[in-house]
């Protein structure tokens, strides 16, 4: 575990593993750098990753006041690219990963990127009468208030019932039984810090990088569920038709972690799309 730090002090944990052009991954809401460890060995054979645990996130509690937002987050990967000099970047981002890109973009342009990757994400999270393509396409700002109260009464319960109760009926069986996995990830969700967590979703409901996806003019490869939790195929495509430069794959019957599901194809897909397969 390396670390570096950003503007305003935070320590900022990542892993680095392999060598040769940098592969940089930006895992999702309440996850840490362990999301990409299943692909380490496909990837590092001709990459060198690196894999942060955003700030507030992988158990490492801010020693900052500053709260972790998407605006911060984008920072530091600023400051990580500065700090290891990184260029000629492939970016990938999963769910929040992904719109930590979008802000860095938003704020930085394509510096130091040349190729970036967005899994199963909506450039805007929150829904109403002019945009259908955000979470369930139907989450308006009174429900996003509600389900920030929610957090806020049992942060983990809460975070389990967003993936289960959305458009993925296996998702909703499967919890409905409490299946192994779910009590698993319940557990994980108890050991974490609410507060900072809760701040940082906060900034990610309250972010619109919709006139940022045309602002990307390198190549994007866009990865989504066929059945995920939150979005439906219109998002994707929605995506795919702002950015100039965009190739997308829909894994069907996956869910808002098409990646996991389809390990060696997203490998594959990944490698293929920065010309190293």
């Amino acid at each position: 575990m390396s670390y570096f730090l950003a503007d305003d002090g935070e320590k900022i944990h990542l892993q680095i593993s392999g060598s040769g052009r940098p592969i940089v991954m930006l895992h999702g809401w309440t996850s840490s750098a362990e999301e990409w460890f299943p692909f380490l060995e496909a990837l590092t054979a001709g990459h060198r990753v690196y894999r942060w645990d955003a700030r507030g996130h992988g158990g490492h509690r801010p020693i900052r006041d500053s709260a972790p937002t998407v605006q911060c987050m984008a920072r530091d990967l600023r400051a990580m690219l500065e700090h290891y000099d990184l260029r000629d970047v492939v970016a990938v981002g999963h769910s929040m990963g992904a719109l930590t890109l979008w802000q860095y973009i938003a704020d930085f342009g394509c510096e130091r990127l040349a190729k970036v990757c967005f899994i199963d994400q909506s450039p805007r999270l929150l829904t109403d009468a002019d945009w259908p393509h955000g979470i369930y396409g139907d989450f308006d700002a009174a429900r996003a208030a509600a389900f920030i109260n929610e957090l806020q009464q049992d942060f983990a319960e809460s975070v389990l019932r967003l993936g289960a109760l959305g458009l993925n009926a296996r998702a909703r069986q499967k919890y409905e039984e409490n299946a192994k996995g779910w009590e698993k990830a319940r557990q994980t969700l108890r050991t974490l810090a609410p507060a900072p967590l809760i701040a940082c979703w906060r900034s990610l409901t309250e972010a619109d990088y919709r006139a940022t996806l045309e602002r990307i003019d390198i190549p994007a490869l866009l990865i989504y569920g066929g059945a995920s939790n939150f979005y439906r195929a219109d998002t994707a495509h929605y995506v795919q038709s702002r950015i100039a430069d965009a190739v997308l794959h829909i894994y069907e019957d996956t869910d808002h972690s098409p990646h996991q599901w389809q390990r060696e194809r997203f490998a594959r897909d990944l490698l293929d799309f920065i010309g190293t397969a």
